[in-house]
């Protein structure tokens, strides 16, 4: 059997799987070498995560994944007194259901690959003018989030990275690299554009690739149809399981 990847996050991984996005990228790079899975939920903050392990990552499960990439704080990181409070999350929570979701996974399997990835940074006036769009003369004053906030919990998630041994993608920094990178990656201040999603592809892949999940490394589930014998078909699958 093919190994499996599972995204595990928040709408950013939900969306993942639209058309451009980092999630099917994936998916198309590793066609026919490991199933990509999506496991994203709009809304979540590490919190309500913890709820999902036992059901998204069963510890009896008969084939664990080999490779999760864990990408929650956008919403831990909303502010309170804002309109997203209810999402919110305290620095030191955010932390702590970091490790947990690590634990839980690596007792799944001491093999599996996690791999952290922060919460983007934050336009502020570009989820101003999303919240306009949408909610018209109703909207608050003031942004539900900002990037100097959203900045700390990446911080703490490469802290959790580092205090696990496991790598992490600094998308908050890494993203910030770019000259006009607020309308180049983000489509609302958050969410993202094709441009944000390639990127995110991109890092995720160089991950991967550092740790033996180079494609042209991983074989094919099954042979290539130019090498099946059309006399004698069954010699190209014997010793397939």
């Amino acid at each position: 059997m093919r190994p499996h990847m599972v995204l595990f996050g928040d709408s950013i991984t939900q969306q993942s799987f639209a058309d451009g996005g980092w999630g099917a990228s994936l998916s198309n790079r590793y066609c026919r070498k490991a199933d990509v899975l999506l496991r994203g939920y709009s809304g979540y903050n590490t919190r309500w995560a913890l709820f999902l392990l036992p059901h998204v990552f069963p510890p009896e499960g008969s084939k664990q994944p080999s490779v999760v990439t864990v990408f929650f704080g956008a919403n831990d990181a909303a502010l309170l007194g804002r309109s997203s409070e209810r999402q919110h999350v305290p620095l030191t929570e955010y932390k702590s259901n970091l490790h947990q979701i690590i634990t839980h996974l690596k007792n799944c399997s001491h093999s599996m690959l996690v791999v952290l990835i922060t919460p983007p940074p934050i336009d502020e006036n570009g989820r101003m003018q999303y919240a306009r769009a949408t909610c018209g003369k109703n909207v608050v004053e003031l942004p539900e989030r900002t990037n100097e906030f959203a900045g700390t919990y990446a911080k703490s998630c490469l802290e959790v990275a580092s205090e696990s041994g496991v790598p992490a993608i600094d998308l908050w920094s890494r993203m910030q690299e770019t000259p006009g990178w607020q309308e180049t990656y983000l489509s609302d201040g958050l969410h993202l554009t094709p441009n944000g999603n390639a990127f995110v592809f991109e890092e995720v892949l160089k991950v991967l690739n550092a740790r033996g999940w180079n494609v042209s490394e991983i074989p094919d589930d099954f042979p290539d149809y130019s090498i099946i014998d059309t006399s004698d078909p069954q010699k190209a699958f014997n010793g397939r399981k």
